[in-house]
C-alpha cells in the first residue's frame, strides 16, 4: 500500500516537496478489522490548516475522507464487497475497526456514481444542505448570495436552493468560464467574477434590492460583500475562510462594515458540518432522487492516479477545480 506523508510545514501555498510517498506491505488483519481498497480520495481546502496543525511531520496525511470497497474482512460490520466511507486520509488502502468514528457502510443507489458519496452526498453536500435548511432556514421566494459558487459547497448550495424554491440565486466565482458554468450548468440566476472589479459593486448591480440570505465559505472581502448586500433582518451563514488558509497567522482585519450586522439586525451564524451529522439521512432523502432525475448535477473535477494527489490538493487551493476536487485511484 502507498500513503502520503507530511515532510515539512509550508509557508504560504504548499509545494510538492513538502510531501512524500511511503510504500508498506498490506497489513495482516486482526479480529474485528477489515481492509478497504480506496476508490476515491477527497482533497479539500481545510487540509491546508492540517498542514500547520493536525498532520504530524513524518506521519501519514490522515483525517481526510475516502470511499472504497472492503477487500478482506474479519469483522461482520464491514462485509467484503461493501462500499464504505471513512476518514483514513491519503492512502491507497485503509484498515477499519468495528465502531470506528466517521466510517460507515454506504447504501448504494442506481444512477448515483460512487464519487458522489464524497461530493453531493458527502461532507460538502451535507455542508450546503445544513447551511440552507438548518442555519439560514431558507424560505420559498427568498433570495440568496453564495460565494465560491463554482466550488464543491457553493455549487451544491445553489442547486439545493433551487429545489427549496429560492427566488434569485446569485454567486461569486473566479473566472468568466466559471461564471458561465454556474449560470448555465448549475442554474444560478446570475454570477460575478470577483476579479472584474469591487465585489460589492458587482453584486449590487445584479441584486440592487439586496438578498434575504447569504452563504459564505471564503471570508475576507466575500464576507464583507455578504454583509453589505444582505437585507435588514437577513441571515448570513459563514462556513469557511479559504481566502486566508495559506496565511493563517496573518488573517485579514475584520470586515470594515461589520457594524452593519448590528445596525441592520442581520443574524450572522458560523457552523461546521460535524455538529449536524444527524441531518445526513434527511439530506440524502432530498438529494438522491434529484440526482437520479438529473435535477441535481454531481459537479466534480476528477484527477486520476495516486501520484497526483498533491497536485490536486494544490489545485483546489488555487481554485483550479469546478465542483468537488477528487482523486480517482
Amino acid at each position: 500500500m502507498r500513503s502520503l506523508h507530511l515532510l515539512a510545514r509550508p509557508t504560504g501555498l504548499p509545494t510538492a516537496s513538502q510531501f512524500g510517498v511511503v510504500e508498506t506491505e498490506l497489513p495482516e488483519l486482526a479480529e474485528g478489522t477489515a481492509l478497504v481498497e480506496n476508490s476515491y480520495l477527497s482533497v479539500d481546502p481545510y487540509m491546508r490548516e492540517l498542514m500547520d496543525d493536525g498532520w504530524e511531520i513524518g506521519e501519514q496525511c490522515g483525517l481526510g475522507r475516502a470511499v472504497g470497497r472492503v477487500v478482506a474482512s474479519r469483522e461482520p460490520a464491514w462485509p467484503e464487497g461493501a462500499l464504505v466511507s471513512h476518514g483514513g486520509g491519503w492512502s491507497t488502502h485503509a484498515v477499519l475497526t468495528a465502531g470506528q468514528p466517521g466510517a460507515r457502510v454506504l447504501r448504494e443507489h442506481d444512477g448515483v456514481p460512487v464519487s458522489a458519496y464524497l461530493s453531493v452526498l458527502g461532507g460538502t453536500g451535507l455542508t450546503a444542505y445544513i447551511g440552507l435548511t438548518e442555519v439560514l432556514r431558507l424560505q420559498p421566494g427568498e433570495s440568496i448570495f453564495i460565494s465560491a459558487a463554482a466550488g464543491a459547497v457553493g455549487g451544491t448550495a445553489g442547486q439545493i436552493a433551487r429545489l427549496l424554491g429560492a427566488g434569485q440565486v446569485i454567486g461569486s466565482t473566479g473566472s468568466a468560464a466559471k461564471v458561465k458554468h454556474v449560470v448555465d450548468a448549475l442554474g444560478f440566476d446570475a454570477a460575478v467574477d470577483y476579479h472584474d472589479g469591487p465585489l460589492i459593486d458587482q453584486l449590487r448591480a445584479v441584486a440592487p434590492e439586496g438578498v434575504h440570505t447569504s452563504l459564505d465559505g471564503v471570508g475576507g472581502d466575500h464576507l464583507a460583500a455578504a454583509i453589505a448586500i444582505t437585507r435588514e433582518f437577513g441571515r448570513i451563514a459563514w462556513v469557511g475562510a479559504i481566502s486566508q488558509y495559506n496565511d493563517a497567522e496573518n488573517p485579514p482585519a475584520a470586515p470594515r462594515n461589520l457594524y452593519r450586522i448590528a445596525d441592520s439586525s442581520i443574524r450572522l451564524a458560523g457552523y461546521q458540518v460535524r455538529h449536524h451529522l444527524h441531518l445526513r439521512e434527511q439530506a440524502e432523502a432530498l438529494l438522491v432522487p434529484n440526482i437520479q432525475s438529473g435535477r441535481i448535477r454531481v459537479d466534480e473535477t476528477i484527477v486520476d492516479g495516486f501520484v497526483h494527489v498533491v497536485d490536486a490538493f494544490i489545485g483546489v487551493l488555487r481554485g483550479e477545480n469546478v465542483g468537488k476536487m477528487l482523486v480517482r485511484l
